[in-house]
């Protein structure tokens, strides 16, 4: 069987090897996992998932009267945190996740990227895919690359169009660098046929499948002393108990099919070793 993941994270360091713009990115420091996604639903085809953002400001949640708009309650304080996750003693601050099978079935035909493609391949919309994600790990601060408005600002959107003319630009420096075709070969083929090449489509999952690490809230310890003082009425904090620590053991491999997933066997997991990308 092929293990997509593991497919996908050879590729990224070949990428991040070839593309200046891409090469302060350390690898070891990302984590490529699957998740669960049918072709043809809507949804992404991979998201990148930063775990070096730092513990929040203090904050609470309020409620108003629908009618007045007045203040009526308040929660307790609380920040919010990002869970660690360390593969083989080295701490991970980036998870990119690729949806199964429905990024195998990606092409350029049904995209709005084939606009920035002139006669290429219905594959190179997952390599595009790929560099995309990378693209959206930040050089200068922790967190997720910030979109810059044409005024010099930041945008609150994730996206623009000099973000992904900028991707499709990475795309052709890596093609340009005549990388061997076999680190890229598995995108040429739809997950349908993955399966009859290889007889299944593997991937690294959570053992807390299908949750993985994300921020999580926190009661603020202790509550500032204007608690006791506020007018407002107090609503103790409701939050569910948050995994705030993951590392190699927590790393499971499933198979992934056109409907479902499985666990793999333990054998045939061992087969593959878990790390960083």
């Amino acid at each position: 069987m092929i293990h997509y993941t593991e497919r996908i994270t050879r590729l990224m360091r070949d990428i991040v090897a070839r593309v200046p713009s891409l090469s302060f990115i350390d690898l070891d420091e990302v984590l490529v996992f699957a998740r669960f996604g049918r072709t043809g639903a809507d949804g992404p085809f991979a998201t990148c998932h930063s775990l070096n953002l730092p513990t929040s400001e203090p904050g609470y949640y309020f409620w108003r009267d629908r009618h007045s708009g007045r203040l009526t309650r308040r929660s307790e304080w609380f920040v919010t945190k990002s869970p660690t996750v360390s593969v083989e003693s080295r701490e991970i601050k980036y998870l990119i996740s690729f949806v199964l099978p429905r990024f195998c079935d990606q092409t350029l035909s049904r995209s709005r990227k084939r606009t920035l493609y002139d006669r290429r391949e219905p594959w190179i919309a997952k390599l595009d895919t790929i560099v995309h994600e990378l693209y959206h790990i930040d050089p200068a601060e922790p967190g997720i690359r910030k979109v810059t408005r044409a005024d010099g600002g930041y945008s609150a959107l994730m996206h623009s169009p000099a973000f992904f003319e900028e991707v499709a630009r990475m795309v052709e420096v890596y093609l340009a660098s005549r990388p061997d075709p076999a680190v890229y070969e598995f995108l040429r083929y739809s997950f349908a046929a993955l399966e009859a090449r290889y007889g299944g489509v593997t991937g690294t999952t959570f053992r807390t499948y299908p949750s993985f690490p994300q921020r999580y809230v926190e009661r603020l310890v202790p509550q500032p002393e204007d608690v006791s003082k506020t007018d407002l009425a107090l609503e103790r904090l409701q939050t569910r108990p948050a995994k705030t620590r993951y590392t190699q053991d927590d790393l499971g491999v499933r198979l992934f099919l056109p409907h479902t997933v499985r666990r793999v066997s333990a054998p045939a997991a061992a087969a593959g070793r878990h790390r960083a990308a």
